[in-house]
């Protein structure tokens, strides 16, 4: 359970869907055996943690959810305009928490050890605790200069990324006293993605580093905590592993 009477709202960011896998349903209901879906897993894992659960998901998708546990809680993102707009558009569902753990909702591996240490590492106000692993080719890379977080390229805005360097897993807590106000001010003079066009959430971390925060990154040695459901082979990955014995 959270430490010392600190309150933890988890949030998940499921607004996505099933597309790129083939499926009809939104990727968090994607189903990996006959007793699990991302949903049940991810549920599982971060109950133990969190005192609440709130879900950000689109139209369709929370037409498609199963009842919801009295601890949890959803709200809708109308339209795909990105993580950050689905995390702080849901702000009044976490605004009262010490902190928010924010998991992506197809990050199904990451494992409850990185979750726990991610809780424990929580140790100050204006804190975002980072778990980063070594990546062949990462997609997003972390760029530190000794404990400030500089820079996040992401490949999908066309940046180049170096062989071997930080990637993230999915995960980010953060504590809340004034996350909302900063989430503001670089609203404010953020810049578009070159090719999503959306202003994106991951380049938000180095601004709050800049801005004084500290950047507690926690290094994860299983790479595959990493990765996501985001191809028809992601999934059949995952099913394998997650395949009912019988």
């Amino acid at each position: 359970m959270p430490k010392d009477g600190m309150k933890i709202c988890a949030v998940i960011p499921a607004a996505g869907q099933g597309s790129r896998l083939g499926t009809t349903t939104p990727k968090i209901l994607t189903r990996l055996s006959a007793d699990h879906t991302v949903w049940s897993i991810l549920q599982a894992k971060l109950a133990p943690l969190v005192d609440h659960t709130h879900l950000v998901l689109s139209p369709d998708g929370a037409k498609l959810f199963p009842p919801l546990p009295p601890d949890t809680s959803f709200s809708i993102q109308q339209n795909p305009t990105g993580m950050g707009d689905a995390i702080f558009g849901a702000r009044a569902a976490w605004a009262e928490f010490d902190a928010i753990l924010i998991v992506w909702g197809d990050q199904v591996f990451v494992s409850g050890d990185t979750l726990r240490r991610s809780v424990a590492g929580l140790t100050v106000e204006r804190q975002l605790v980072l778990p980063v692993t070594r990546m062949a080719t990462p997609y997003v890379e972390y760029v530190f200069d000794g404990p400030k977080l500089i820079k996040v390229l992401q490949t999908r805005e066309g940046d180049q990324t170096k062989a071997n360097g930080y990637s993230d897993v999915g995960t980010f807590l953060l504590s809340t006293p004034g996350l909302a106000e900063c989430w503001d001010s670089y609203l404010a003079q953020a810049a578009r993605g070159g090719t999503t066009r959306e202003i994106n959430f991951l380049p938000f971390l180095p601004f709050l580093s800049a801005a004084g925060w500290t950047v507690t990154a926690l290094e994860v040695s299983d790479p595959t905590e990493a990765r996501g459901i985001n191809t028809p082979e992601d999934l059949v990955f995952f099913q394998s592993l997650y395949k009912s014995t019988p």
